[in-house]
């Protein structure tokens, strides 16, 4: 697993237009991770899409799109009546599940004291 010391020499974040950027930016985007994360098995795009409360038919469509695009994400129509498509993650998107948990654990652990700050930031600037 590469670490960032390894991944900054490859260039792959520190440059608007590196070569990993725009992956990056996908898959830390709002709707990608959340997608992915309730992706544990196949599912139909409306149950994703009652799941996910706030995403619009639109930006699912987009989101799921672009993840099957990348590779992480598999698109399986059901030739059953009425035709019916699945999504799930690929190999490469569920070894995304590893590096998702960490972080999510992180934000758990780390939720109170970020919240802090932002308060006090906040607090900060209306005493300006």
């Amino acid at each position: 697993m590469a670490t960032l010391e390894t991944t900054a020499t490859v260039d792959i974040g520190y440059r608007s237009d590196g070569p990993g950027r725009l992956i990056l930016d996908q898959i830390a985007d709002k709707w990608s991770m959340t997608v992915l994360a309730f992706l544990d098995r196949p599912r139909r795009f409306n149950e994703i899409l009652r799941h996910l409360e706030g995403v619009t038919h639109r930006v699912l469509t987009h989101t799921l799109r672009r993840l099957e695009r990348s590779g992480l994400v598999a698109r399986r129509v059901l030739t059953a009546s009425p035709i019916r498509v699945e999504y799930s993650r690929t190999p490469l998107g569920e070894s995304l599940r590893e590096p998702f948990g960490h972080l999510y654990a992180w934000t758990v652990e780390n939720l109170d004291d970020i919240r802090a700050h932002q308060l006090a930031y906040d607090e900060r600037l209306r005493g300006q």
